[in-house]
């Protein structure tokens, strides 16, 4: 159903493949329904100047690139469930610290790489616990805390919490 709306709503491909660093900084490939349009990586430059986050994040309220059903897709979150394909193949874990690009990731330094001894996850820490309009420096400091105090209770309570923003319709 989500394949043939995306085919419906927009041209280009069902999914969308983009290079994430993941565990002990090895490099996946993360897999998402597609949500923008399919030049979108081209437009970001001349967007460049809307960007709302500083450090590294790139995120515009109303971004023009997203197509109408990738807007759905990603307030409900249903654009990340092609990522429990990563996660049979062992890229991710539903829980854990977010997988950045490789220009994000170029960004961070010191102790903020041990968010590297962890496998990444569809969710985490970051998602729930605050804005995604926060700058790049506090969602790696919010990594950072988990990887340093992780438990299995605290991926419990990150995952009910996941399925209350879902469910919520805030997105995650």
């Amino acid at each position: 159903v989500i394949a043939l709306a995306i085919r419906l709503d927009s041209r280009g491909p069902i999914f969308f493949f983009q290079t994430r660093v993941g565990r002990d900084g090895e490099h996946f490939d993360i897999l998402k329904f597609r949500s923008m349009v399919p030049d979108a990586e081209a437009r970001k430059q001349t967007l460049r100047k809307h960007n709302e986050v500083s450090g590294g994040l790139f995120k515009i309220t109303d971004d023009p690139r997203i197509t109408r059903v990738g807007r759905l897709l990603r307030r409900t979150s249903l654009d990340e469930l092609p990522q429990l394909i990563n996660v049979v193949k062992g890229e991710m874990s539903l829980v854990g610290p977010r997988p950045l690009v490789l220009d994000e990731d170029a960004l961070v330094f010191g102790l903020d790489r041990s968010r590297l001894h962890l496998t990444p996850g569809m969710t985490g820490p970051w998602q729930v616990l605050s804005s995604t309009r926060v700058p790049m420096n506090e969602m790696v400091a919010i990594d950072y805390l988990y990887v340093a105090s992780w438990t299995l209770w605290t991926d419990v309570k990150i995952l009910i919490r996941t399925i209350g923003h879902v469910f919520g319709r805030s997105g995650v």
